[in-house]
């Protein structure tokens, strides 16, 4: 007599990963798309053969949605979304490999991996002038003030010129990578009257001002790495007459006199010619011809 057994093949045994920790740094510019942990890596065993159900959570808030999986069945881990390293600088994953679907009312045997993620910063953006506004609520975006300051006419300043709201000074905003800034001038320099110390920012004087028109210059602030990451800001510098003297009154003391219930707007006489209107006159030599 022929018996034939068969044996049933009960669930008995858990998914396994060949490694349960993960820690992978991705660039902050890493394109969306981009596999970040292949499949091959992830992939676990079940003895029992049984198809195995991946699923990806987060467990950082407001981290949720860059990171997915290929399928449920492919444990292949992939950028969904573009990072910002200002937004979040790491999370950590959990990938679950199940032997039955999520929605199975079946007894399922669940193994779990974690995944820490180091979001490493690139040098995603142009340099800033200081002080600058930022326009977004991201902060990722600084606008530059005006910078202004004066010189006088016909006279050459040896020193760098004081500034408002303060010196020319740039930095790179991935501040994680700080790389070296350069400064030159691009325009509005007529007569090539000023320079721009290439590494300070300090703006000097070739030559004297000889017209009473003002500058605006524009700066750029370059990347000393990439000539594609710059700024530019403005800076007016007014000419002016310079005063070597202060104004003074033609006499020490003026005497006048009014008569009584006179209205708002009349006239006050010289006390010393009654029918002459008093004239309270100022002085300045810087203007001799006046």
């Amino acid at each position: 007599l022929d018996i034939t057994v068969t044996i049933l093949n009960e669930n008995d045994n858990s998914p396994e990963f060949k490694q349960t920790n993960f820690t992978e740094v991705v660039p902050e510019d890493t394109k969306v798309n981009s596999t970040i942990i292949s499949r091959e890596e992830l992939s676990a065993t079940d003895a029992d053969l049984d198809i195995i159900y991946y699923e990806l959570t987060t467990t950082v808030p407001a981290t949720d949605g860059y990171f997915a999986l290929k399928g449920v069945n492919n444990p292949e881990i992939y950028l969904q979304k573009a990072l910002d390293y200002d937004k979040f600088k790491w999370t950590t994953l959990i990938l679950y490999a199940r032997d039955r679907p999520v929605t199975s009312t079946e007894l399922t045997n669940t193994a779990t991996a974690t995944i820490n993620i180091i979001i490493e910063q690139a040098d995603t953006k142009s340099p800033w002038f200081l002080p600058c506004t930022f326009i977004n609520e991201e902060r990722s975006i600084c606008i530059s003030n005006l910078y202004s300051g004066r010189v006088n006419m016909s006279e050459m300043a040896t020193e760098p010129l004081t500034l408002e709201p303060g010196p020319i000074y740039a930095i790179d905003p991935d501040y994680m990578i700080n790389e070296k800034i350069l400064y030159s001038i691009v325009s509005g320099n007529t007569d090539n009257v000023f320079s721009l110390d290439v590494d300070t920012g300090n703006l000097t004087m070739n030559k004297a001002a000889t017209s009473p028109d003002s500058y605006r210059l524009q700066v750029m602030a370059t990347q000393v790495n990439n000539i594609q990451k710059y700024s530019i800001a403005n800076v007016e510098i007014k000419v002016i007459n310079k005063s070597n003297y202060a104004p003074y009154f033609e006499s020490k003391i003026y005497n006048g006199t009014v008569l009584v219930n006179q209205p708002p707007g009349s006239f006050v006489f010289q006390a010393e010619h009654p029918s002459s209107p008093l004239v309270i006159k100022a002085m300045d030599d810087d203007f001799s011809d006046v």
